[in-house]
């Protein structure tokens, strides 16, 4: 989900492959939509604008795209809306590829951030339930990824590793100082939000605060001081969907702070930082799932359900 310049408009993916424009004369389908391999977590994903989208209409999009021999792999491309009262994709031209591209259908994480300086992309880089190519410095999976850009948001050179031993990271933000926080999904239990270093190891799946399903124990990071431990973790979890870091606007007490929409249970979750830790302050309770969270222009906020019926919520104080 993506709030347009002047809360006029909002861009919300739809995972089989239908990017919609919600505006208060109600909800249209956008032509030029990419085709997408739509099944279990893949199909459209995050969609980011770019910083002078108000400007050059340039944004971007991310999708599980197939390969051969039943091989999937998360794609992003940089799209330009033409000009015009209704955003009409214009161009939409891929420029990163996750590799390899592997079997099954999850894990893909494609979630992006712009830089604060707008001269890098980052991608987050799931491990495709493969687990040990985390570890693998020759494979993109389990990764954050940086992609340099130009001032027209154009790739501007190769793409490269940020860190690794990641899972399946489902917010990718920075923080008002600047530093990159990811929020991943553990295991069975485990999730954790991560202060993002060059260069860092964060274990997975070597280590975790959570367990395998199957019941298999993973050694803690307390076992392994060499690995990057997390500035919070759940257990149980939160199962995450997104998470943004609030301006303050509306709620200035909140000023700071993350907003993390949770699906198990159905919450938003409110989040300080505390130099390189983080703890948990506030859950609120909602009705469904919360798949995505966005900060409009006011201060209020946008909150995006998940599954069928789902409802893309506005919450103001009165």
């Amino acid at each position: 989900m993506a709030v347009l310049p002047g809360d006029v408009h909002v861009l919300v993916t739809e995972k089989p492959g239908k990017l919609k424009l919600w505006s208060r004369d109600g909800i249209r389908e956008l032509p030029g939509a990419p085709t997408v391999d739509y099944g279990g977590q893949g199909g459209l994903g995050d969609v980011v604008l770019a910083p002078d989208f108000d400007k050059s209409g340039v944004f971007y999009l991310s999708w599980a795209e197939a390969g051969t021999g039943e091989t999937r792999g998360a794609v992003v491309a940089r799209g330009q809306f033409a000009k015009g009262p209704i955003p009409k994709i214009e161009t939409l031209d891929v420029i990163w590829r996750q590799s390899p591209k592997v079997t099954g259908r999850g894990h893909y994480s494609h979630r992006m951030v712009v830089s604060p300086d707008r001269k890098y992309l980052y991608i987050a880089s799931g491990d495709r339930q493969k687990l040990q190519p985390a570890q693998d410095p020759k494979s993109d999976l389990g990764k954050v990824i940086r992609l340099p850009i130009n001032a027209a948001g154009k790739p501007s050179g190769p793409a490269e590793q940020v860190s690794l031993g990641h899972r399946n990271i489902l917010g990718l933000q920075f923080d008002a100082k600047g530093r990159l926080w990811d929020l991943e999904h553990g295991p069975a239990g485990g999730d954790e939000l991560n202060l993002v270093k060059p260069g860092q190891n964060y274990g997975w799946p070597v280590v975790s605060e959570g367990n395998h399903y199957s019941g298999e124990k993973i050694p803690r990071h307390s076992t392994r001081p060499d690995f990057a431990a997390p500035a919070l973790s759940w257990n149980p979890v939160i199962a995450p969907g997104g998470m943004i870091f609030y301006s303050g606007k509306m709620w200035p007490e909140w000023k700071g702070q993350l907003l993390i929409g949770a699906m198990s249970p159905t919450a938003i979750v409110r989040v300080a930082i505390d130099g390189e830790k983080a703890r948990e302050v506030a859950r609120y309770p909602m009705d469904k799932r919360i798949r995505a969270v966005a900060e409009a222009p006011d201060g209020s906020l946008y909150l995006l359900e998940d599954k069928a019926g789902g409802r893309l919520l506005r919450l103001s104080r009165k």
